[in-house]
């Protein structure tokens, strides 16, 4: 267990495997790690390599930079209102779910139960090790749902995180609303949700979202793997395995809905006068809801 490997996916992600400890780290620091088309794809594909490596122990999962990940790219947002969709030109099957595209973060794949958006966050489910999240600077919108893809989360107490997606006229959408609502009352995700406010990481804490609290979280997720990491591999996955039979229960009928409602959203009047009263700094002026 004392050989290193690393690989580089996209420019967007690193994997650096050294002592049975996956090192993932996010890589688009300048831009506070911000979730775009490679980066969808690089997260999904770092992800699922590590699905079916049997050497590694445990994962930590981080983001290069002052910021985890701050969300959907900026540049997202002002496609939607340009064109009504976050994926530009894309085309929908007569179900209602985007055709597979490379670049497409709605692109299903056969016998899956999530798109790529929501892959990126539930292939943390999927790694049979555990994931333990380093969350310093920003968690964002998609970036907080990725932070609650993982099985324990480590954040610094001014850690700024929102489910961000109701600000911008949409819902959560990548698993957010199960992950959210396996850590906290109902309640408590309900206001989350419906404010899209951002909170601190020790508010976080307090509420449940966030693990341990630590000045330095990377430093202190690593030391979590590593005591995992010396535990018996066959009994920790084996763990993982039996809380995620509970806890996941219905994630495959519950990941439908949200696709169904995301895509009856996205491009619609209210859904772009959200984003277009943003950038022009207005009030919105909505029409009475049409779900």
């Amino acid at each position: 267990m004392s050989s290193t490997e690393a690989k580089n996916y996209n420019d967007r992600v690193t994997v650096t495997i050294s002592d049975g400890i996956a090192d993932v780290r996010l890589d688009r620091a300048d831009k506070r790690n911000a979730l775009d088309p490679a980066m969808f794809d690089a997260i999904s594909k770092a992800g699922q390599d590590l699905v079916t490596n049997r050497e590694i122990r445990a994962v930590v999962l981080s983001g290069n930079g002052n910021s985890f990940c701050a969300g959907l790219d900026f540049g997202s947002f002002q496609s939607m209102a340009d064109s009504g969709s976050a994926n530009g030109d894309s085309k929908k099957s007569a179900a209602g779910e985007k055709k597979d595209t490379a670049e497409n973060a709605g692109a299903m794949q056969p016998g899956a139960i999530t798109h790529l958006a929501q892959q990126i966050c539930w292939v943390w489910q999927e790694v049979p090790v555990p994931v333990v999240a380093a969350l310093q600077g920003h968690a964002l919108g998609g970036g907080m749902q990725l932070a609650l893809g993982a099985d324990i989360r480590v954040a610094h107490g001014e850690t700024q995180f929102a489910m961000r997606e109701v600000h911008w006229g949409l819902i959560p959408d990548m698993t957010g609303t199960l992950m959210l609502s396996r850590l906290v009352r109902d309640d408590v995700a309900k206001d989350l949700v419906f404010s899209a406010r951002i909170i601190s990481g020790v508010e976080a804490h307090a509420l449940g979202v966030v693990t341990r609290l630590s000045d330095t979280p990377f430093e202190t997720a690593m030391q979590i793997a590593r005591e995992i990491a010396d535990r018996s591999p066959d009994a920790v996955r084996g763990a993982k395995a039996l809380i995620n039979r509970l806890s996941n229960a219905g994630a495959a009928e519950h990941f439908a809905e949200e696709r169904r409602i995301i895509y009856s959203l996205i491009g619609k009047p209210n859904q772009v006068e959200a984003v277009m009263s943003n950038f022009e700094k207005r009030p919105a002026k909505f029409r009475p809801p049409t779900v």
